[in-house]
């Protein structure tokens, strides 16, 4: 009897432990994702931050652009990791079968947050090794650990964009709708060069995205943001969190 009751309370962790594993391995066998998502921010960092940033700028552009850039890393895997494999997994009829399972309804999305997570903590970890190594970034241990621990937190907000738009686009043009909310908004929040770079008139728009909020907050911990208060960043990340999940949520919970 008592078997039976600390089986029982022990299948849900179950059932969560194995749909994170599953996701880890089906985006790991997946290079199409795990290659960009894992070297694109590398790669621009070597060119941006190490090769161009040593001549212009030194130490300060490699330090602005391994914040900018683990933000433009982060914002990949989490809207590509839920916005191409929901509506992929919409399409192919697998959403629809999950949920026929007996499993907690919320494995599904804790699972893909999970892996989200693990891919944006070894995006933060590339960049911080080529910081380190090639462009001599110094930065004491408490700013390492801060800038890891805002990418991995930083998958929220834009996890919640992907899954809103993994419910309302199809499979097939997932991919392009994502890279048009994706790129544009990369460059338009300064990850790819700095704001006071851009004409006036685009730079003022960078406070309406949610990643030029994420990379202040980067930058502040390596002494290059705009000076703006802390709180205002971290709420409109908050509600960019809060109101795309729940739009999400409301179209997962209509019959797929």
């Amino acid at each position: 009897m008592d078997t039976a009751i600390t089986g029982a309370r022990g299948m849900p962790l179950r059932a969560y432990l194995l749909e994170a594993r599953y996701e880890f391995l089906r985006l790991l066998r997946t290079p199409s994702f795990s290659l960009p998502t894992l070297l694109f921010p590398a790669l621009f960092y070597l060119l941006f931050g190490v090769l161009l940033g040593s001549r212009h700028g030194g130490d300060v552009a490699a330090r602005y652009f391994l914040a900018t850039y683990g933000v433009f890393g982060v914002m990949g895997v989490a809207l590509f990791g839920f916005g191409v494999s929901v509506a992929m997994d919409r399409e192919q009829g697998l959403l629809a079968l999950k949920r026929a399972l007996p499993m907690p309804p919320a494995a599904y999305l804790l699972a893909k947050t999970a892996m989200a997570m693990i891919f944006a903590a070894a995006v933060s970890g590339l960049l911080s090794l080529i910081a380190l190594g090639l462009a001599g970034v110094t930065l004491s241990p408490w700013q390492w650990g801060a800038l890891w621990l805002i990418n991995v937190l930083g998958v929220l907000p834009f996890a919640a964009i992907g899954l809103w738009l993994g419910c309302i686009v199809g499979g097939q043009g997932a991919p392009a709708v994502i890279n048009l909310v994706y790129l544009p908004m990369a460059f338009l929040s300064g990850l790819w060069v700095p704001l006071s770079m851009l004409p006036a008139a685009l730079s003022s728009l960078a406070q309406l995205w949610p990643a030029y909020h994420l990379a202040q907050i980067a930058l502040r911990v390596v002494g290059g943001d705009a000076g703006q208060p802390l709180v205002l960043h971290l709420a409109v990340l908050v509600i960019v969190t809060v109101v795309f999940g729940l739009l999400a949520l409301r179209r997962l919970a209509r019959p797929v």
